[in-house]
């Protein structure tokens, strides 16, 4: 049975990314990119997916950490008698660096005490397990894999043998001994050296360690915000700078449920929680890669069209999706999914998220162009004229559309930013107008939106739906933390959507298009805890932010959700929810250390 969600580690290139299990299993890579098919999928079927199996037998306990300041990842195997170690990394492509060429991945085992058995498996399935694959032992240098639509090269310092599709092998290491595999797509066999592994791991963790380097953080949460930084740098596509929602795909939301989607593309409205994050890290290089990948979708989007609210990573629209129906899916959850049918959606909130980055961004980093500016204008007066719609929303419903509160304060963001960025720069703008549209935006909320029996902001005019998507009210500026009206929504929302420093995004009743339920969702929970900061309860901001730190896994990284038993769901490790951590801890431990805590 493929290990849970929680149970893995991410390594990857910056091209695309691997799950590395407890059990020593890679059971997740696409390659080349984040969006291409799997050859190696058996968390979505412990059968067919495909896996890369390094394990030291007899082991007892096991345990996984990164070495210092890096995305490389040490599986360790507690026996009796004996301590194994797999090391697991792939090599950065960057360029002017290391790893020019194709995605390399590599695996070096040692014995770091007694006497190890070592088991090799390594059985693609190309094409998310749809193509027939074969396999050639080169005889002292490893195994070439093969398939209509692919290739595969395994590099060995140890004899391997076919099984089937598969290449095994077996090996006992003595004390201080070591073997190595390397994995990549182009080439042909030949014998891989100790010698080459070894510089390969020395440059891949300088690598890391440089980047770390730049953040300047320093504050009581550094080390789960610089894992956060270190997770986010691995779901950047280096060639665009675009980033990744998640780099999985169809990991449910709620074990045996549909709610499985595919987050392998990047989303708009991530834009303004990526330049927050990053800025404030001082990962100026990052941030201006994602604001250009940004700015060419605004530029290339036609006079009178909005933006899509999600692109492939080279920035491409995405296509329909489609369902993998011989797969079993994560524990039984189907269908599993590829592409996304929420790219068809009209959600309104993306271009308030959109003027949100670029405020940030021409305030601290580059300034906005004329040519980028255009195009702003284009969709400012593009949202002009369909944001009373009723759309999907944040939450990308898939049952009735609404008018939702969420997509009707981002529109009050959109033109309230603008409006901003215009007198700063002295931009030509039609000012009045867009203070007019962001006025009757602000009145709307404050008119319709405004539940006086609940005593609280609701999720769409005149109903009785709290929302979590209210949080963030404060966090853009729409209201003070210490409004009577948002105090009397987060005393409501704390009543009837959190449960110890978990979060609903809203309760589920059906009317989103799904009759299951779902897990608690951790972005709210750290828009919670920046919510409580802002409102000076700091005591239960730290209280509730510390506690969420132990809803990460064992590494420090997060799903999507957190379900009843306090497990792993959704697509792992998600970009979202890092960038909450972030933006939250930076937030919480300014307050803290002002208020000399």
């Amino acid at each position: 049975m493929a290990a849970l969600i929680e149970d893995h580690g991410i390594i990857g290139d910056l091209h695309t990314a691997a799950l590395v299990s407890t059990d020593g299993d890679i059971d997740w890579l696409c390659l080349p990119r984040f969006d291409s098919p799997s050859v190696f999928a058996s968390i979505l079927d412990d059968e067919r997916g495909g896996r890369f199996t390094v394990r030291c037998t007899g082991a007892v306990r096991v345990k996984q950490m990164y070495l210092m300041d890096s995305n490389v990842l040490v599986t360790r195997f507690l026996g009796e008698h004996f301590v194994g170690e797999v090391v697991d990394f792939m090599v950065p492509h960057e360029p002017g660096a290391i790893g020019r060429g194709a995605s390399q991945l590599v695996r070096l085992v040692r014995a770091v005490r007694g006497r190890v058995d070592v088991d090799i498996r390594c059985a693609p399935a190309f094409d998310y397990a749809r193509a027939r694959t074969e396999v050639e032992i080169v005889e002292g240098s490893g195994a070439f894999f093969f398939s209509p639509l692919a290739q595969l090269v395994l590099r060995s310092t140890v004899p391997l043998k076919a099984d089937g599709s598969a290449a095994v092998g077996h090996t006992v290491l003595e004390e201080g001994e070591s073997l190595a595999l390397a994995l990549s797509r182009w080439g042909s066999p030949r014998p891989l050296e100790m010698g080459e592994v070894e510089d390969l791991l020395d440059r891949t963790l300088r690598y890391w360690q440089r980047w770390i380097r730049r953040s300047r953080y320093r504050g009581r949460y550094r080390e789960m915000v610089e894992r956060s930084a270190l997770t986010l740098k691995l779901l950047v596509y280096q060639p665009t700078g675009a980033l990744v929602a998640a780099p999985t795909t169809s990991l449910p939301e709620a074990i045996g449920g549909t709610r499985n989607w595919d987050y392998r593309f990047t989303w708009v409205r991530d834009a303004a929680f990526t330049v927050y994050a990053l800025m404030r890290l001082g990962f100026t290089e990052e941030a201006g890669s994602f604001m250009d990948w940004l700015g060419a979708r605004c530029t290339e989007a036609a006079p009178g069209s909005g933006l899509h609210i999600l692109y492939g990573i080279d920035g491409d629209v995405v296509g329909t999706e489609a369902t993998l129906d011989h797969l079993r899916g994560y524990r039984d959850s189907r269908p599993v999914r590829i592409g996304n049918g929420a790219a068809a959606q009209l959600q309104l909130d993306i271009v308030g998220e959109v003027m949100d980055s670029l405020h940030l961004y021409d305030k601290n980093g580059r300034p906005v162009s004329y040519e980028l500016w255009t195009a702003l204008c284009r969709q400012l007066e593009w949202l002009e004229k369909h944001w009373e719609e009723p759309d999907c929303g944040v939450w990308e419903v898939r049952g009735p559309t609404q008018r939702f509160t969420y997509s009707t304060l981002m529109t009050w963001v959109a033109f309230e930013r603008a409006g901003r960025l215009s007198r700063r720069r002295g931009f030509p703008a039609p000012r009045e107008d867009w203070q007019a549209a962001a006025d009757r935006a602000y009145l709307q909320i404050q008119e319709q939106c405004w539940n006086p029996r609940l005593g609280a902001y609701v999720q769409y005019p005149d109903s009785a739906t709290l929302d979590a998507g209210a949080l963030m009210m404060p966090l853009v500026g729409f209201t003070g933390a210490e409004d009577p009206r948002f105090v009397s929504t987060l005393d409501r929302i704390e009543t009837e959507l959190v449960t110890d420093s978990l979060v609903n995004r809203y309760r589920t009743d059906g009317t989103d298009g799904f009759d299951e339920p779902e897990g608690t969702f951790n972005l709210c929970s750290f828009w919670y805890v920046e919510a409580l900061t802002r409102a000076g309860r700091l005591d239960q901001a730290r209280h509730t932010f510390e506690k969420m730190l132990t809803y990460a896994n064992h590494l420090g990284l997060y799903s999507e959700e957190i379900g009843e038993s306090g497990e792993a769901l959704g697509n792992f490790p998600q970009a979202f929810t890092h960038l909450g951590l972030i933006r939250a801890a930076v937030k919480l431990d300014r307050a803290l250390a002002a208020s000399g805590r």
